[in-house]
């Protein structure tokens, strides 16, 4: 039995899948100075070629072979008492080579690499291995295996071509096609292989290959045939993903039935699956395939544990772009991840952390063992990581216990990058910290001066609403909070006059269902509608509901308002302003309360959880009573002592 030497790793999986060994010197040119080898004595010898099975074409690895001296690099074949019997191992097991006349129907085991006898081993020339002679050859054994495997090594050798840079119209990936064609045409290629095929098709000849056309055929016939199994599914949504046109009949087509059978299947899918599906989905832009992503993200949370730190960022990053979350995701990660996170990638960490303030999930096991991660090792975390972690703990409005040592560990990375630190990540991270009624009065001063300005413009991040708002309540913070700070300020002209945005970023908007609520019964307790609705403050924020006082504590009409002597800030706060699991209140809905407070209003807050227990309009009325008049009461009674 011939055999081949194969110098790629590409080649060699194609012989296992073919089982071929080939005459040595049709192909191969040795590079160096010496023509190609027409040894009769060497041609005639074989040395081993098969090697442990490769999928990746792209790693080119080169043969270990004897020399023949120690001046001129040549390659030998095996010893005299080997030549007409190999001994290979797989698996532990060691089998006989076979009769060179006998026919070879499965996948052979694997050989070792013949060993080089000095240290330089003989390069080879890659290109000469895709010769038209040496490409049929290998085509024509491949023929005698079954489809599945033909398919997979046909998949390898085009692969090859593309790791070399071969055209399209190249000789050898005409003959490979012509073959695969063949091949497609039996209709007997596994789902697997034939994502495979498509793929590579598709590099190679682009989405109108014919290849890439009976790929997709063939699949959607076993799609109807209901045959595909769970990783399967997923082969199929990465050939989707890799061929997206959405204006496409066909794909869309697939698409819909596929999904009809991830959802039947879901309860199979194993981590790596949920993972590259939920990706897929987001190339596809499959947003509107909500109950699919519902139960990916179900899944998740049963394999949660398995998902290694790559996939746990995919399967976050996908879910987070796809709008979709699942309670029982969130209960798993609680479970699972702060043992984790001290140890892991801080990827993973910043992360999850953008997960849950997304989700406005504040889970105190996680967000503690993220400030306890941060404290150990916060020097090796980029600009943007860092931000992304104290923005969560911020905008999630929770104070770690360690926050002493996570502050003091925020300000040494701080001053230590200030010069190379992001400016617009750098805003969001001292921002945040308002949230938590830590005021950056070391980095206010820097922020306001012109030359950050300037440098916030020249690195090419635009400054926009959002970046002004952040220097605004920065601003905020100094003139209301901070009275002692006598630092430069934010020039008048970039303030932002009004808080209220579509992205919700620094107040949410009263939710109507709720005042429609509490409207009735605030008319009867004030005796009329003595009260307007959302009210925009000097400092940009809007109140809910205001109630004017005059100088005795009694409500003023609408008409006397100019008599004003208290304004009492209702707060009609709905779900939108509270983290999604706790009664805790978002951090810039409790900077806002405190604003108020110090711009002379009385704060009255109405959560939605306390209202809606009250049952009938006696009780409503009763509960806006005991919130709203102590704090009238305190009015007049702190007017009464001065």
């Amino acid at each position: 039995m011939k055999s081949v030497i194969c110098l790629s790793a590409s080649v060699r999986t194609a012989c296992q899948h073919a089982s071929v060994c080939f005459p040595l010197y049709r192909g191969l040119n040795v590079c160096s100075s010496s023509p190609r080898l027409t040894d009769p004595e060497f041609v005639s010898k074989t040395v081993i070629a098969q090697q442990p099975r490769v999928s990746d074409a792209l790693c080119l690895q080169r043969e270990r072979t004897r020399s023949a001296a120690a001046d001129v690099p040549r390659l030998y074949p095996a010893s005299a008492t080997r030549r007409n019997e190999v001994t290979s191992q797989h698996a532990g097991v060691q089998t006989a080579h076979r009769p060179a006349g006998r026919a070879t129907q499965h996948l052979p085991p694997c050989a070792p690499f013949a060993k080089a006898e000095r240290a330089a081993a003989a390069l080879v020339n890659i290109q000469s291995l895709f010769e038209e002679d040496v490409i049929m050859e290998l085509c024509s054994k491949l023929a005698d295996f079954p489809s599945d495997d033909r398919a997979e090594g046909l998949a390898t050798l085009l692969e090859s071509c593309v790791s070399v840079g071969l055209e399209a119209h190249s000789p050898p990936v005409l003959i490979l096609v012509k073959e695969c064609l063949e091949l497609l045409s039996s209709k007997d290629v596994g789902v697997a292989q034939l994502c495979r095929l498509g793929k590579v098709a598709c590099a190679l000849e682009g989405r109108e290959s014919d290849v890439v056309a009976e790929v997709m055929t063939s699949i959607s016939c076993a799609l109807e045939e209901d045959v595909v199994s769970p990783s399967e599914v997923a082969a199929v949504y990465s050939l989707l993903a890799a061929l997206h046109e959405p204006r496409c009949p066909q794909q869309a087509a697939m698409l819909s039935a596929l999904h009809r059978q991830a959802q039947r299947q879901v309860h199979r899918l194993g981590a790596g699956h949920v993972s590259d599906i939920l990706q897929c989905l987001l190339k596809l832009e499959q947003k509107q395939a909500i109950s699919l992503v519902l139960r990916l993200s179900h899944r998740a949370s049963r394999v949660f544990k398995a998902f290694s730190d790559d996939e746990i960022i995919k399967v976050l990053s996908a879910l987070m772009t796809l709008g979709q979350h699942d309670e029982e995701l969130l209960a798993a990660m609680e479970k699972h991840l702060p043992g984790r996170l001290g140890k892991c990638d801080p990827e993973l960490t910043s992360t999850v952390m953008e997960y849950c303030l997304q989700m406005r999930y504040r889970s105190e096991p996680i967000l503690e063992a993220v400030a306890e991660s941060f404290v150990r090792s916060a020097e090796r975390h980029t600009d943007m990581q860092i931000a992304k972690q104290i923005v969560a703990i911020g905008r999630l409005n929770y104070l770690p216990q360690c926050s002493g040592q996570m502050f003091k560990k925020l300000e040494n990375v701080l001053t230590g990058r200030f010069s190379h630190f992001r400016p617009r990540a750098l805003i969001d991270v001292l921002h945040a910290c308002i949230h938590l009624e830590r005021f950056p009065l070391n980095y206010t001063n820097k922020i306001f001066r012109p030359c950050f300005l300037q440098r916030l413009q020249a690195e090419g991040e635009p400054v926009d609403r959002n970046a002004l708002g952040q220097l605004t309540q920065l601003h905020l913070s100094v003139a209301l909070e901070c009275k002692h700070y006598w630092g430069p300020r934010l020039p008048f002209f970039l303030h932002v006059k009004n808080f209220s945005s579509p992205d919700q970023a620094f107040e949410s908007p009263m939710e109507t269902s709720l005042y429609r609520q509490v409207k009735g019964p605030l008319v009867q307790l004030l005796g009329g509608e003595f009260f307007y609705t959302r009210i925009f403050t000097s400092a940009g924020y809007t109140v809910d509901v205001e109630i004017c006082l005059d100088d005795n504590g009694f409500v003023l009409p609408p008409s006397e308002w100019e008599h004003t002597e208290k304004r009492v800030a209702v707060c009609l706060d709905g779900r939108s302003r509270f983290c999604r699991n706790t009664q805790h209140l978002l951090g810039k809905e409790a900077t806002k309360r405190r604003r108020l407070h110090r711009m002379g209003y009385e704060v009255v807050e109405i959560p939605y959880f306390e209202f809606e227990k009250q049952r009938t309009q006696e009780e409503q009325v009763q509960y806006l009573h005991d919130k709203i008049f102590p704090a009238i009461s305190k009015f007049r009674l702190s007017h009464l002592t001065s």
